[in-house]
C-alpha cells in the first residue's frame, strides 16, 4: 500500500466466532483489503480458545500493519458468564493490538449501525447491504460476523473524519477551534 494508505482494522470479537476486517483508506477512497472470520472450536478450554484469538490477531497485525484497531464493545446480555467471556476475548484483542503498538478505539454496537446504515437499530443483513455500497464489494459472507468486523473498522474510519466526532464539551470546541481558525466569524 502507499505511504498515504491507512489501514484500519476492525473486530467483532466472540468466543466461538471472531469477525475481522481490514480496510485501506486513501484519501477519500476506502476499500476492503479482507474479511473473514476466526472459528474457535466451543469444545475446547477457553483459555486455549483466547490463545488462539492473539495468535490471529498478531498474524493480521504482523501481514497487514493497521494503523488503528477498532473493536465492538461487548453486548450486555443477561448472562453474566457469556458476558465475562466475551469481555475476555475483547481484552486479548485489545491487549495484543497494543503491544504491537496499534491505537485502539471501541464503538458500541448501536454507534456502529448508526454510522453505517444511519439507523442504530438496524440488523445484521442491513449493515451488510450498506457495506456493499459503501465499499462495492458484492460477495455474500458465510458469517455476517465479518461484515459486522468491517462495519467497526468503517465506523472508525467515519469518526475519524468527522470534524465534529468529540467535540460536545468545552474542551472539544476549544480543540476544534484551536485547530480550523478558518472557520471562526470574526464579524
Amino acid at each position: 500500500m502507499a505511504n498515504n494508505t491507512k489501514i484500519i482494522l476492525g473486530i467483532d470479537p466472540g468466543t466461538i466466532i471472531m469477525g475481522y476486517g481490514l480496510i485501506a483508506v486513501t484519501g477519500q477512497k476506502v476499500q476492503i483489503i479482507e474479511m473473514n472470520v476466526l472459528k474457535l472450536n466451543p469444545k475446547k478450554d477457553h483459555y486455549e480458545r483466547l490463545q488462539k484469538i492473539h495468535h490471529c490477531m498478531n498474524e493480521l497485525i504482523q501481514q497487514h500493519r493497521p494503523h488503528s484497531c477498532a473493536i465492538e464493545a461487548p453486548f450486555f446480555g443477561k448472562n453474566v458468564q457469556s458476558m465475562l467471556k466475551l469481555g475476555r476475548a475483547q481484552g486479548v484483542a485489545i491487549a495484543t493490538a497494543m503491544q504491537a503498538g496499534v491505537q485502539v478505539a471501541e464503538y458500541s454496537p448501536k454507534k456502529v449501525k448508526q454510522s453505517i446504515t444511519g439507523n442504530g437499530n438496524a440488523n445484521k443483513e442491513q449493515v451488510w447491504q450498506m457495506l456493499q455500497r459503501i465499499l462495492l464489494f458484492s460477495e455474500q459472507p458465510e458469517y455476517l460476523d465479518a461484515t459486522d468486523a468491517l462495519a467497526v473498522a468503517v465506523c472508525h474510519h467515519f469518526q475519524e473524519n468527522n470534524p465534529l466526532a468529540g467535540v460536545g464539551k468545552a474542551k472539544g470546541w476549544d480543540k476544534f477551534l484551536q485547530q480550523h481558525p478558518e472557520r471562526v466569524s470574526k464579524g
